[in-house]
């Protein structure tokens, strides 16, 4: 079962959003927040493995709160923006703050799902827009380092969305082997976790 926090300051969105999810068996909403400082304080007293979070709320925004959830859960609950919001700077501002992934509200009912399903799977939901712009903001990230074949194997993995126990199994070494090269991988090119890791393999063809 997936506990989910809903952010969202607008009552008729919120309403819609907990109608749909009210639908779903493996989903549970375990909490709405009306501002950003309230899905911080629900995060930490409920627990959800992912927060739904608008960016555009009272006393505190999305991205500040998305940031201290993060921070304060050491990634263990995972942000899903949801916004009408599609610039670049918003995009990478949620992302830079930790967020696991950025979905707009025009989007179907069942890609809203499948993205809250697929990040607490620990993968990225990206809007195809959002993804374009995160691609495109990072042109002119660092250049390429050199990274071992066995590295290389790992990333390419990665991009494809594989989770730990699949890389370990597929190149056939084990999960906390896959872990260390995924530090080494981070550390020298330059990211922080596994979206902004895919992103680079993708853009660099690894």
């Amino acid at each position: 079962m997936i506990r989910l926090l809903l952010a969202e300051d607008h009552p008729i969105v919120r309403a819609g959003l907990e109608r749909l999810l009210a639908h779903e068996a493996d989903i549970e909403l375990v909490g709405a927040a009306t501002n950003g400082a309230e899905a911080v304080d629900l995060a930490s007293s409920l627990a959800p493995d992912v927060v739904l979070m608008d960016l555009s709320m009272p006393v505190m925004d999305g991205v500040e709160a998305t940031r201290r959830i993060v921070a304060a859960h050491d990634g263990a609950v995972r942000v899903v923006v949801l916004t009408s919001f599609s610039s670049r700077e918003q995009i990478m501002a949620s992302l830079d703050a930790g967020a696991s992934g950025y979905l707009l509200k025009d989007a179907e009912p069942q890609e809203l799902l499948a993205g809250v399903r697929a990040a607490a799977r620990g993968e990225a939901p990206l809007n195809p827009k959002a993804a374009r712009e995160v691609l495109a903001a990072r042109t002119e990230d660092k250049p390429a380092l050199e990274l071992s074949a066995r590295e290389r194997d790992v990333l390419r993995l990665v991009a494809k969305g594989l989770p730990n126990k699949r890389i370990a199994r597929e190149l056939e070494i084990s999960e906390k082997t896959v872990k260390a090269h995924l530090t080494n991988i981070f550390q020298r090119i330059g990211v922080t976790d596994r979206t902004q890791a895919a992103l680079w393999a993708q853009r660099n063809t690894v």
